[in-house]
């Protein structure tokens, strides 16, 4: 009897413990439907993509121009991704150059990466490393792990400044030795181009605010040349880019999103420039809901759509 009374009760779990399980399997699949991915990639129709079909489109062009958030680990996480794998694909064929360092480093970085002059905390001494630099500093292992050529494509910062305060004519004025560290002189500004007018539109006239004790920072200066010291930043950028490819290279540039966005900026420059290269863009932004691509962030060929909530590699409010 006692053993017949052990066989009902099992009997009679039997089913409870199987719809417990499904209704927890349910669940756990129903929490993962529910996650929202760290990223999403959206080509240019809004389309989500893969991974591998943005790499397989990306290894077709001879340009790549990667448009970050500096402050976002994704995007260096794929920073570092893309690059390794069209390692894998291009060799030594690959070209590596970023924003992130200014035409006049370009000589103690071939003595770090090319000639072996210097070693790794003599680099780290001497170049004008960002804040940030841990975030980049993969990718010149990268590079110098394979003895690929790293260029230095932005323009020293001392430049734009010039331009900044007192305007672009005052580049007549460098030392011929200057000249090296810039895009042909004169330089080219068009400030009709869309992200050049958008942001000229954001600043008051030259002559709206003349009062030195203002607490404008722009008082004092004029608004356009703040847009032309960020426009020779492209110029800048375009130009190094070209100096350093040649059919059969494949180049890819690590910079702002804002440099890149919109096929504007430094694109404008490559094709003002005339280059023969297929070019592709990579915008990255942040969205609270990366499911749906918002069109104000349809910017590029490809758009790594991050989750606003993942963490930030640095505090931009303490630099």
């Amino acid at each position: 009897m006692r053993k017949l009374l052990i066989i009902i009760i099992i009997a009679l779990a039997i089913p409870f413990n199987t719809t417990l399980a499904k209704k927890n399997k349910k669940n756990k699949t129903d929490r993962y439907v529910n996650d929202q991915p760290a990223y999403v990639i959206y080509d240019k129709e809004g389309n989500k993509v893969t991974y591998n079909e943005m790499l397989n489109e990306l290894s077709k062009s001879d340009i790549c121009l990667f448009g970050e958030l500096h402050d976002n680990a994704i995007a260096h996480f794929l920073e570092r991704t893309i690059t390794m794998d069209m390692l894998e694909e291009k060799g030594s064929n690959l070209v590596i150059g970023g924003e992130m360092w200014e035409t006049d480093q370009q000589l103690i970085m071939d003595e770090f990466m090319i000639h072996d002059l210097i070693d790794n905390k003599s680099y780290v001494g001497s170049a004008k490393n960002w804040p940030n630099f841990r975030d980049y500093r993969p990718l010149l292992g990268i590079a110098k792990r394979n003895k690929l050529k790293f260029v230095c494509t932005n323009v020293p910062r001392r430049y734009a400044n010039i331009i900044y305060k007192k305007g672009v004519e005052y580049l007549d004025s460098l030392p011929q030795a200057a000249y090296q560290y810039l895009p042909p002189m004169p330089i080219h500004f068009n400030m009709e181009q869309p992200v050049y007018k958008k942001m000229g539109s954001l600043f008051a006239a030259d002559d709206a605010d003349k009062n030195p004790n203002s607490k404008n920072p722009m008082a004092g200066y004029k608004g356009s040349n703040l847009v032309k010291a960020q426009a020779i930043k492209d110029a800048s950028m375009a130009w190094f880019i070209l100096q350093n490819w040649e059919k059969g290279k494949y180049f890819i540039h690590y910079n702002g999103v804002y440099h890149s966005k919109d096929f504007d900026s430094i694109v404008y420059y490559l094709k003002y420039y005339k280059t023969e290269a297929d070019i592709v863009t990579i915008s990255v932004a942040e969205q609270s809901n990366n499911l749906e691509l918002e069109e104000i962030n349809n910017t590029a060929d490809y758009n790594v759509i991050v989750n606003s909530y993942v963490t930030k590699t640095y505090d931009a409010k303490l630099f």
